[in-house]
């Protein structure tokens, strides 16, 4: 294989070195939605959930089934590098040039989006499979289009990878469903297999107890943020705007960040006509299509009478929340700007070239494209400046699970919040990993705290839990059979009156296993 032939992989393998070095080091990446354990249990409540909605269905039975043959840490370190190797890899590849530099620009570009870091700080790790799949996705719809059978089991192949969660699929069958758009039996079969690929999830929102309709505080919640000065819509234009500011990288609060989005943003627009001409007729424009509907979504709350638009929808339509956080339908623009941004550097590429007689300018400038992004977020760098850094589980962990496992019952995990600050995670803010270290059933708060808002979540169960804590009745009387109280960072304790008829079993650091001697005499779910 020619040096040439490497540069694009090898391109890829650096970027994703860079951004992940710290994972080098042992232990887990805990970070928000992010949650590995060293093996988590395949039980049907991960398959299906019966009390909350299908958010991360197929997700967590993959993970699941990964487990129980290879150790949580590895399989966390080959979906994160997966996520930036494929990114790199799929952009490189399918962006229409000839030139090598235009290739590898495309690449760093979109592996390195403010879109990429901050889901990856998020632990959205599920719908960056998406993001690295939607290039693979483009390339072999348009394959399809010209009639090449050979094209459509990558085709799925990258779209299961994309539907590992709700959304992912989505945009998996929106991609082929508008890019694919002409009346052939290959179309037709491309789309409609896309489309099986969110039966996992569908099925599960059928079978599930909870509601499929959404509190519509979370409209506010997750609304599109602004940056820097050029507010929400200059964000949503350099791929970010999410409503977490803790996951927002600090260079985007730079007053060079939104003048960097605008100059990728001018050669995106000089790109236009190169990758029109280069694709097949129409192609573009529904790339272009596809892209916009993504940005309109992300913005769309932004507009007269869109927040209240948009809490009607979610309220009132079954499975509206999944438009809540709008941001994230981006996705498809982010690719259309990072090929478009790659395509103008090389027009522009040939136009020094052409005024100065010389190659060297023309490199020069399309090494300076290259190297815009990781210009204006070099924070990503290093695990996002070392905030993506692996620690142990504490030993508490695997001595409760080894107890439960030993007498089975549901769990209750206190103090009761769907995300815990951790002293031995760096203070960084996780889901609770109980639900999914524990072989049993862990109740926890499903709600979403975010700033002064509270968005409502779906499980009775837990507002049973909250009314019991309020009052300062015994949570014996709930009829679970263990108790965890972990120790977090900033909680409130737990009253004594809540413990009162519980039987200590493992007093640790950091966790604290109750017994309750009730269980048997109460049902209550």
């Amino acid at each position: 294989m020619s040096l040439r032939r490497l540069a694009l992989p090898a391109t890829a393998l650096v970027v994703t070195v860079l951004v992940l070095a710290p994972l080098a080091a042992p232990g887990y990446v805990l970070s928000y939605d992010m949650v590995f354990v060293p093996r988590q249990p395949l039980r049907w409540e991960l398959v299906a959930p019966s009390a909350t909605l299908p958010r991360a269905v197929p997700l967590d039975a993959l993970v699941s089934l990964a487990t129980q043959v290879v150790p949580g840490w590895l399989v966390q370190r080959v979906v994160l590098a997966a996520v930036l190797l494929l990114a790199a890899l799929g952009a490189g590849r399918l962006v229409p040039a000839g030139r090598l530099g235009t290739r590898l620009t495309a690449a760093v570009a979109y592996a390195w989006t403010p879109y990429l870091a901050e889901r990856l700080l998020l632990g959205q790790w599920g719908l960056l499979l998406a993001y690295a799949a939607l290039p693979w996705i483009v390339s072999a719809v348009l394959r399809v289009r010209e009639g090449d059978r050979r094209a459509l089991p990558a085709l799925l192949g990258f779209g299961a990878l994309a539907a590992v969660t709700p959304t992912g699929g989505v945009l998996a069958l929106a991609a082929v469903a508008v890019l694919a758009a002409r009346r052939t039996v290959l179309s037709v079969v491309a789309v409609a297999g896309t489309a099986l690929l969110n039966a996992p999830w569908l099925i599960a929102a059928v079978l599930t107890d909870a509601d499929a309709r959404s509190d519509p505080a979370g409209v506010a919640a997750f609304a599109v943020r602004g940056e820097g000065w050029s507010g929400p819509l200059g964000a949503l234009a350099g791929t970010g705007g999410i409503w977490n500011a803790q996951t927002t990288l600090p260079s985007r609060a730079s007053v060079l960040a939104p003048l960097g989005t605008l100059l990728l943003v001018g050669f995106a627009v000089a790109g236009w006509r190169p990758l029109r001409d280069r694709w097949p007729a129409g192609v573009a424009a529904r790339l272009l299509v596809l892209a916009g509907g993504g940005f309109l979504i992300a913005a769309f709350v932004l507009l007269p009478g869109g927040r209240a638009a948009l809490e009607w929808l979610v309220a009132t339509v079954p499975g509206g929340g999944l438009l809540r956080d709008g941001q994230k339908f981006v996705l498809p623009y982010a690719l259309l700007l990072c090929l478009l941004a790659a395509l103008g550097a090389e027009r522009a590429a040939a136009v020094a070239r052409d005024r100065t007689g010389q190659e060297s300018a023309a490199r020069v400038v399309l090494a300076g494209v290259l190297l815009l992004p990781v210009a204006l977020q070099p924070d990503l760098a290093y695990g996002a400046a070392g905030r993506l850094r692996p620690v142990p589980y504490p030993a508490d962990f695997a001595a409760v699970a080894r107890i439960v496992d030993d007498r089975p019952g549901e769990v209750l995990s206190l103090p009761l919040a769907a995300y815990h600050t951790y002293s031995w995670n760096l203070r960084r803010t996780v889901l609770d990993p109980l639900p999914r270290y524990l072989d049993a059933e862990v109740l926890t708060d499903d709600r979403l705290v975010v700033g002064n808002l509270v968005v409502a979540g779906e499980d009775h169960r837990a507002g049973a839990v909250r009314q019991a804590l309020a009052s300062g009745a015994p949570l014996s009387g709930l009829g679970v059979r263990w108790v965890v109280v972990q120790q977090v960072a900033g909680g409130l304790p737990v009253p004594d009156a809540a413990l009162a008829g519980l039987r200590l079993i493992h007093d640790g650091p950091h966790l604290d296993l109750y017994e309750n001697p009730l269980r048997r005499e109460v049902t209550w779910w």
